[in-house]
């Protein structure tokens, strides 16, 4: 059997002249791999301030109610189901996770207040009074009555895929203020809320732009924060910082910079500037006694006090919850549970409204007030006084900002069961919040798996009305 042997080929320039044409070649690739590094490490950097157009807020405030604050006993004031109480509404009920009966007049009186005459509950009767600087939207609306995804919506723009916070997305956009702090801050008392730490995660973002959680039920600066003392002189830990971050590097470097670990080295340099600036800005015994007496001893008052000094030192971005759990979820005994619980907030907010405007900082900051969810007019079954989970239909506030102050923006049926006029999706809320803070949500991308995501996904619209 005979094999064909392979053709010889005479070479057409030496191995001299192969080096010397494909030198620049050799060049563009060792190009190539230094620019690779540098957008690697660049990924996780806090950004530069980038935005689309001009701003009328630079920071947020996030007053997050976890559990859903009832509309209809807040802001949204629905005399018919005192009418109906304990009767069949007119139309018949919409579909609820669970068994619901009639109408479910609310225990608490309304009545007006400011210049705008907006009518709100007695029950934030100190808050009411800035009602003039608040935009109440009574029209906003959801995708499911459940916590889990709710929570996930209305904190990451999608109700079940892995997505980037608001607060991540805000600090990726427009950067850090201060870089001895975190951009973004979460203070949650007690425990985590549900799905925990995804509401504030970064997702596919560098992990440099997620949330720092800080437990405010501590109230020494070295329990809110873990290994914020450090034993050693500064300049001796800045020695070691040092070494660490030569062996971290060496070690970046050989995983091909992971932007997860990168994330991770950076963490060490932030911690060791926050020893010196966090200790300050958590230690509110710093606060004149009028101060603190304006805001209250509870733990509210203490956390938007903690918020406004947190502002005051460029923090971006700060969600501030009512506790771990789902303190708002009021299936039963809501009369009792709202006095407890909006008498937790009523005069931290008033206090924290007036503090921002005495100082000047109400107009640069975009304060919001919600929950993931509204709760039914009409009472659950089999307690009779509560009430269910309602995404059809629910109110929220904003202020500050560049924020229509007393103004109320759409509303309910005359029920209070769904957002019947000029209604406000989570994307439409999220996109107008965008926009104040002068980024165009449609142009707020990061490139993943492929194609280019945004807080808003493919959906949202910016809400001219509600806009001063």
């Amino acid at each position: 059997m005979s094999f064909n042997q392979p053709t010889q080929f005479a070479p057409q320039f030496s191995r001299r002249e192969m080096l010397t044409r494909s030198g620049m070649g050799i060049g563009m690739l060792a190009l190539a791999e230094l620019t690779a590094r540098e957008n690697a490490q660049a990924s996780t950097r806090e950004k530069p301030a980038t935005r689309h157009h001009p701003a009328s807020a630079k920071q947020v405030v996030h007053l997050f109610m976890n559990g859903g604050p009832s509309h209809v006993d807040t802001f949204d004031p629905k005399p018919l189901l005192k009418k109906y109480h304990g009767k069949p509404l007119p139309n018949p009920n919409l579909p609820t996770e669970r068994k619901t009966a009639g109408a479910l007049g609310s225990p608490f009186q309304f009545k007006k207040y400011g210049e705008s005459g907006i009518e709100v509950s007695e029950l934030f009767d100190k808050t009411a009074a800035h009602v003039d600087d608040m935009c109440i939207i009574r029209s906003m609306h959801s995708d499911i009555p459940n916590h889990e995804p709710s929570l996930l919506l209305m904190n990451c723009g999608d109700n079940a895929l892995p997505r980037p916070s608001f607060g991540s997305w805000v600090n990726y956009g427009l950067g850090s203020l201060n870089e001895n702090l975190p951009g973004f801050v979460v203070l949650c008392p007690n425990g985590f809320p549900v799905v925990g730490p995804k509401n504030w995660r970064s997702a596919f973002l560098p992990g440099a732009f997620q949330g720092t959680h800080l437990d405010t039920k501590e109230t020494s600066v070295s329990r809110l924060i873990e290994n914020i003392n450090n034993p050693q002189t500064p300049k001796r830990q800045r020695r070691q910082l040092d070494l660490l971050q030569k062996i971290n590097q060496r070690h970046l470097e050989q995983r091909g910079h992971d932007s997860l670990l990168e994330a991770r080295i950076q963490s060490f340099e932030l911690a060791y500037r926050m020893q010196f600036e966090a200790s300050d800005v958590l230690d509110l015994s710093k606060e004149p006694k009028h101060i603190q007496e304006m805001y209250g001893d509870g733990l509210q008052g203490r956390q938007l006090l903690m918020t406004r000094r947190l502002l005051e030192k460029g923090v971006r971005f700060i969600q501030v919850w009512h506790s771990g759990g789902q303190e708002w979820d009021n299936h039963s005994g809501i009369e009792k549970s709202l006095r407890r619980l909006c008498g937790q907030w009523d005069q931290p907010i008033a206090a924290f409204l007036t503090d921002l405007k005495q100082r000047g900082m109400l107009d640069s900051t975009l304060l919001l007030w919600g929950g993931e969810f509204g709760r039914t007019p009409v009472a659950e079954l089999p307690s009779m006084s509560g009430r269910d989970h309602n995404h059809y239909g629910f109110s929220m506030w904003m202020a500050g900002g560049g924020v229509k102050g007393g103004h109320v923006h759409g509303a309910t049926d005359e029920t209070g069961f769904a957002a019947s006029e000029n209604k406000v999706h989570v994307h439409d809320l999220h996109a107008t919040m965008l926009h104040l803070l002068g980024i165009d949500h449609e142009r707020l991308t990061y490139r993943y798996a492929g194609r280019d995501f945004r807080l808003t996904d493919v959906h949202g619209r910016v809400v001219k009305e509600m806009i001063s």
